[in-house]
Order: structure tokens, then C-alpha cells, then sequence
């Protein structure tokens, strides 16, 4: 009977629709199973059900109702397909509906919040369609590809530390390279002040040798006076002698009194041995902040593309006409300045706010405008030719001119020195006097570089020089103004402003084509980064915020200043 009640607990046993997997793997004991464990991918008994609340790092597991498996019978081969992954935005929640509006999974919280406007028929529970969700290709595919990129950016990392080595490595080597020229710094100052001791100290033997003479002349002087006093002494009574004692006496006086006006001369003319430092020497040295330039090589080769778009408004309610703003320039307080040529105005915009900082009227119709310092920039007179200073450290306001014998459209500023278009065939270098240094307008076999120079600036380390033509395109020197390229393309159209960013790729814009196109520090083009339907019509200057990734547009015959943010 014991047997045969065995044979029917066992069989009891084995009629459990869901058996308790934990207890079923670890304790080889059959027990029946009333939920089911997403987290843990098994069936619980009701022991292991209470020991889920038990534990804090249970609590939180997703326990369903048993039937909810799907699978009946103690057959344990396939467990209840449940997500386990939770969602990243809501804490404890499962990621367990997909949206195939958006291709992407979700948790339940995600689609009644985010998914309002989704149609029904694209919103799925997972555990209910995963049978026609699943597609093993897909799972093989994208694992496949994820090994892929597993070893791509493995092999970037790898890369990325190869050059924080060699970051590392230039560091060390520029440091030394600091520490050699401040030694041979000292050691010039050194052997020149060196040299200038040496020069004292020759300079007070000579002067001590003058003395000395002099001094010996005067005590030969003193000599022969005291002696011709003694002489006088003896001869009284013998008027003979003492006649010969007196004649010989006043030549003795007469060239004493000669010796010492000499004397005398000399102590009112002569001044005490001194060293006068070099005062331009002491100012060059008080000038100089660093011993050298530190150059980072790195470019930017990729097309920039618009993130977003905004108008700066630049009309201001003194305004009579329309503006027409030819140039502009950004200021390092975050500020722009534009030109205004239809109401002859010079104006300030903080970029911060949008709005209008000040103005200055001038007495002729500005054209371009250069940052020089925070104390000023300058302005070209088209018509006139003629360079504007504004001073900008308060209030707007012009200061000093510079007459030029030719016409004056664009302009751009470098270590004290003025780089001046014509548009026409030149290109004409000044200091800040107005002296001209020099002018370019042929390359080195005689070619004529220009037609209708207009914009011109400098790259970041300021060794290259670009400007924009209206016939030739984009024009590159380096900056002794020797010619390197000419880059022409059909679809930038009378390329007029040009600027650069921090990795030298070069904005220009094109007038009639109503666009920007980048090129690469080598006047290569990389593409069109601004078009016509980005709002662009008949641009005319552009200036890049780099800290932002801000690209400024003025435009002819134009109340606003287009202002895109890059990426």
C-alpha cells in the first residue's frame, strides 16, 4: 500500500500544471508554481514567492499571475518570454511595449506620456507579439554588428590613447623647448651685460688714466711754485738775484694759472662715470607675455550643417532707409558690429540679448569693418577711400582717419598692419600710420590675381591670408603675401565675404548664387553648408562665432542679420 501511495503522490506530483523552477533545479523537489518571475526567468512556488519580499534587491522584480506563462504541463524547456530591461527614464518600470511609428521600445509609462499622437495599431505589447516582432536575423544581424563596432571603436580608443601619448610626449618636448630658449634668453642677456660691464670698466681706466696725468702736472706745478718761493726768500739783498728769481717766478705763475682754468674747465664740464640702461630694450622686454607661439595642429574637415536659424533684427527706429550692411566683425564681449551703408551708421548688437547696444553716426557710407582691440575698430569709406577708426571701448565714436589714393572695400588687421581690396585688381598692405608697405597684384610668373577684390581675412594662426573675388573666387597667400591657389566653382557665384574658424576651414559667401560654401584650409571645397532656401538672399559679409558654432550672414538691401547655428 506504501508503494502504491508512492506512486500516487508522485503521480500527484507530476499533475502540477507549473512547477516551481528554483526548487525544481536546486532541491530536485517538484512543488507547485503560483507565479512567475520575470526577472528571474522562472516559475516560483509560494516559498520562493514570500522570499521575493524578503530581500530588497527582489522586491522590485515583476511577479505575474501564473497563467499568464502560457505554457502548461511541468515542461520546463520554454520558459514565458518577458522583457527584463527597465526603463531609463522611469525607475522600476519594464521596457516592454514597442512603438513602430518610432521603430523603438518603451516602457508603458513612455507611450501614455510621449506616444499620445502614435495610432493604436503601431503601439504592441511585447510578451503578445513577440512571435511576430522577432525575427532571428535580425538579433544575428545586429550582434554581428555590434562585434563590428565593438572592434571599430576599440581600434579608436586604441588611437585616442596613441595620441594622448603623443599629446604627452609634445608636451615634455615643448616644455624643454621653452627651458633651451629661456636658458639662451639668459645666456644673450648675459653675455651682453657681460659686454656692458666690460665697457664700464675700460671706460673709468681711461678716464682714471686722464686724471692721474693730470693730476701728476699738478703736482709738478706745485713743485716748481714752492721752489721759486724759496728762491725768493734767498735773494733778498742781492737785487740781481732776485730779479732773475722774480722774471723766473711770473712764468711759473703764468703757467700754474693756466693749469688751473684747465682745471677748472674741466670740473665744470666733466660729469661722473654712468649707465644708462637700454630704455628700448626694457620696453621690448616688458612687452613680451610669452617666448614663443604655441600651435595646436588640428583641422576640421567635415561639412558644418545647420542646426537652427534666427534673425538679428538691425534695424534701429533712427534708421530712415532700409539697411544694407556690407560687413561685420564680433567683439570679444560677445557683441557684433555691422555696417550700415543706406543710413551711414556703425552699429552694436549684443548677442546675448538680440537687441541693440548703441550706434554711431559717420560721414560716409561704411563698407566693411575690422575688430582690431577692445578699444577700437576700423571701417572703410568705399567711395571715398578712406580708413575709419571707432573707438568702442564706451560709447561709439569716430576718432582718426587714414586718406588712401584708391577705392576702399574690404579690410582686415595683423600685428599693427592693415590689409586693403580695392575691388578691383589689388590688394594693398599699411601700417597704422597709412605708409604703404606693400601691394599685391600679380603672382610669381606675372598672372593677374585679382578682378574684383572684395573681403579679406586672416586664418587663425594668421600665416594665411584669403580673400573673396567677384571673377576669380577664393584667393590664398600666405601672409608675406607670396600667391599659393585660386579656388573657383560654378556654384559659389561672385564670392564677396570670406571668413575662417579655429580648424581653418573658410566660409564664403556667394552674391548671386545666395549661399555659403566651405572650403579647407587649402581652398579645397568640402560643400555648400547654406543655401537659398535656408534664407539667404544677396549675402554680403559673414563672421563665425567659434564658441558656439555661430555662423553670421548680412545680406544687401536687409533689416536683418541671418545668424545659423552649425554642428
Amino acid at each position: 500500500m506504501a508503494f502504491e501511495g508512492s506512486i500516487e503522490e508522485k503521480m500527484s506530483e507530476e499533475s502540477f500544471d507549473f512547477i516551481c523552477t528554483t526548487c525544481d533545479k536546486n532541491f530536485n523537489k517538484t512543488v507547485e508554481a503560483v507565479r512567475y518571475c520575470i526577472e528571474c526567468n522562472g516559475y516560483c512556488c509560494q516559498t520562493c514567492t514570500d522570499t521575493h519580499k524578503l530581500f530588497p534587491a527582489l522586491r522590485n522584480h515583476n511577479l505575474l499571475d501564473v497563467s499568464q506563462g502560457g505554457q502548461t504541463g511541468n515542461q520546463q524547456s520554454r520558459l514565458p518570454e518577458f522583457p527584463t530591461e527597465r526603463c531609463s527614464l522611469h525607475k522600476g518600470k519594464i521596457v516592454d511595449m514597442y512603438c513602430k511609428e518610432h521603430d523603438d521600445v518603451f516602457c508603458s509609462t513612455c507611450i501614455a506620456t510621449s506616444h499620445k499622437s502614435c495610432p493604436e495599431n503601431s503601439i504592441y505589447y511585447i510578451p503578445d507579439m513577440i512571435n511576430a516582432l522577432y525575427k532571428l536575423e535580425d538579433t544575428k544581424r545586429i550582434h554581428r554588428h555590434l562585434t563590428d563596432m565593438i572592434v571599430s571603436i576599440k581600434t579608436i580608443s586604441n588611437s585616442m590613447d596613441r595620441r594622448l601619448e603623443a599629446l604627452k610626449e609634445a608636451k615634455h618636448e615643448s616644455l624643454e623647448k621653452v627651458d633651451l630658449c629661456e636658458k639662451a634668453l639668459k645666456s644673450i642677456i648675459k653675455k651682453a651685460a657681460e659686454k656692458s660691464k666690460s665697457e664700464i670698466v675700460a671706460t673709468y681706466q681711461e678716464l682714471e688714466n686722464e686724471i692721474l696725468l693730470e693730476r701728476l702736472n699738478i703736482n709738478i706745478a706745485n713743485d716748481e711754485l714752492q721752489q721759486s718761493e724759496e728762491k725768493l726768500k734767498k735773494s733778498e739783498g742781492n737785487r740781481a738775484q732776485r730779479f732773475v728769481c722774480t722774471k723766473q717766478a711770473e712764468k711759473e705763475l703764468k703757467e700754474a694759472k693756466g693749469l688751473q682754468a684747465e682745471q677748472g674747465m674741466r670740473r665744470n664740464r666733466d660729469t661722473p662715470l654712468s649707465f644708462t640702461p637700454s630704455q628700448s630694450l626694457m620696453n621690448y622686454i616688458k612687452g613680451i607675455h610669452v617666448i614663443g607661439r604655441v600651435n595646436v595642429s588640428r583641422k576640421k574637415v567635415d561639412m558644418y550643417r545647420i542646426k537652427g536659424c534666427r534673425d538679428i533684427n538691425i534695424n534701429i527706429p533712427s534708421d530712415s532707409n532700409t539697411c544694407n550692411s556690407h560687413g561685420c566683425c564680433l567683439t570679444k564681449d560677445n557683441k557684433i558690429i555691422v555696417t550700415d551703408s543706406s543710413n551711414k551708421k556703425l552699429k552694436r548688437f549684443n548677442l546675448d540679448t538680440m537687441t541693440s547696444v548703441d550706434y554711431c553716426k559717420l560721414d560716409n557710407s561704411p563698407c566693411d569693418v575690422c575688430y582690431i582691440n577692445d578699444e577700437e575698430v576700423v571701417v572703410s569709406y568705399y567711395s571715398s577711400g578712406t580708413i575709419q577708426f571707432v573707438s568702442i571701448h564706451q560709447k561709439m565714436s569716430p576718432t582718426r582717419q587714414i586718406k588712401l589714393p584708391h577705392l576702399c572695400y574690404g579690410v582686415t588687421s595683423k600685428d599693427d598692419k592693415l590689409y586693403v581690396t580695392d575691388n578691383g585688381a589689388s590688394l594693398y598692405v599699411y601700417n597704422m600710420a597709412g605708409t604703404l608697405l606693400n601691394t599685391i597684384t600679380t603672382d610669381n610668373v606675372g598672372t593677374c590675381l585679382f578682378a574684383r577684390s572684395r573681403h579679406i581675412t586672416l586664418n587663425g594662426n594668421k600665416d594665411k591670408m584669403f580673400v573673396g573675388d567677384w571673377d576669380k573666387g577664393l584667393v590664398c597667400f600666405d601672409v608675406a603675401g607670396n600667391y599659393l591657389s585660386t579656388s573657383f566653382d560654378s556654384a559659389l557665384k561672385f564670392a564677396d565675404g570670406v571668413c575662417v574658424d579655429d580648424y581653418c576651414n573658410i566660409f564664403v559667401v556667394g552674391y548671386t548664387s545666395h549661399n555659403v560654401v566651405q572650403y579647407n584650409e587649402d581652398g579645397k571645397k568640402i560643400g555648400v553648408i547654406i543655401q537659398q532656401q535656408d534664407g539667404l538672399l544677396n549675402p554680403r559679409s559673414v563672421c563665425f562665432q567659434q564658441q558656439l558654432n555661430r555662423l553670421f550672414v548680412t545680406m544687401n538691401n536687409s533689416n536683418v542679420v541671418k545668424m545659423y547655428e552649425l554642428e
